[in-house]
């Protein structure tokens, strides 16, 4: 996979601080506090707590690293491909995809960025909190990364609470004043970060079991409409099934469901849709 260039970013150094602070207050704060890391109970959860910050952190940087994918600058349509599925072609006149801002052929499901200022295959959208597209190659990254940093928030709100059930011992006020500011900066972090978080999993969820981004959800919601208005009944052209769609995305064994992994995903130039007679990989054709 390619790597893509990278300068400072404000939202990514935030995201970094952020996940940093997390960590250090969940575990010398809440579990020295509620089990003692000296403990057995204690060694557990930290191990647990940091092996979950570790995989977070290692799909975060790969999703801000990676390029998301570029349309190979020879790309052309192969128009006499007798498989070559008709909603590849614009509906409207019947021309072919074209990006004018990059004078090049678009294939199926790219987009222009006008953030990143190019196509990507398979875009779903830009995220500032990457500094980067999610697309095609970093798909998959980006969705095991909002897992793991749901489930770190989760963990610590958990150690959190718990740890407010332990009686203080031996606390001066200096230290009580400043285990009070971690709890409460904790909290306000948390909360609404789990809460984010979440719903952003769910979305994404929703998105993979029916093979779409968040780019053709909408216009999936203008399709339904005009098809409706016409009579038509409208069906999404990548949803292949649940399972298959799931797939597709995360990866043929459920084993690496949650790596951040993605050498299964093909070329991005094609993709297998609900019109194919026969099945076809993923991995497309270039």
């Amino acid at each position: 996979m390619k790597r893509k260039g990278f300068g400072f970013s404000l939202p990514v150094t935030a995201v970094i601080l952020v996940i940093g602070f997390i960590y250090f207050s969940t575990v010398f704060t809440f579990i020295d506090r509620w089990f003692s890391l000296t403990s057995s109970p204690g060694i557990a959860n930290a191990a647990v707590f940091t092996a979950l910050a570790l995989m977070c952190v290692y799909s975060y940087s790969i999703a801000v690293f990676r390029d998301p994918g570029r349309v190979p600058p020879n790309y052309m349509p192969d128009v006499e491909d007798p498989e070559s599925p008709v909603h590849e072609i614009k509906r409207k006149g019947g021309d072919l995809r074209y990006c004018q801002k990059c004078s090049h052929f678009k294939p199926p499901r790219a987009h222009h960025c006008r953030v990143c200022k190019r196509c990507v295959l398979r875009m779903d959208h830009h995220c500032i909190w990457i500094n980067n597209c999610v697309g095609h190659t970093n798909y998959k990254v980006f969705f095991v990364f909002v897992v793991y940093a749901m489930s770190a928030c989760v963990y610590s709100l958990v150690l959190l609470v718990g740890s407010l059930t332990v009686e203080p011992q031996d606390e001066d006020e200096e230290m009580g004043s400043y285990l009070r500011t971690i709890y409460v900066v904790s909290a306000f972090v948390l909360v609404p970060l789990s809460i984010a978080l979440g719903v952003l999993l769910g979305w994404h969820v929703y998105l993979s079991l029916q093979n779409k981004t968040t780019i053709e959800y909408h216009e999936g919601v203008r399709a339904m409409w005009l098809a409706e208005k016409g009579g038509q009944v409208y069906k999404h052209p990548y949803d292949i099934g649940a399972y298959e769609n799931l797939t597709l995305i995360l990866g043929p064994n459920i084993l690496s469901w949650l790596c951040p992994t993605s050498r299964h995903i093909g070329s991005g130039l094609r993709f297998r849709t609900a019109f194919d007679s026969a099945p076809v990989s993923s991995e497309t054709k270039p």
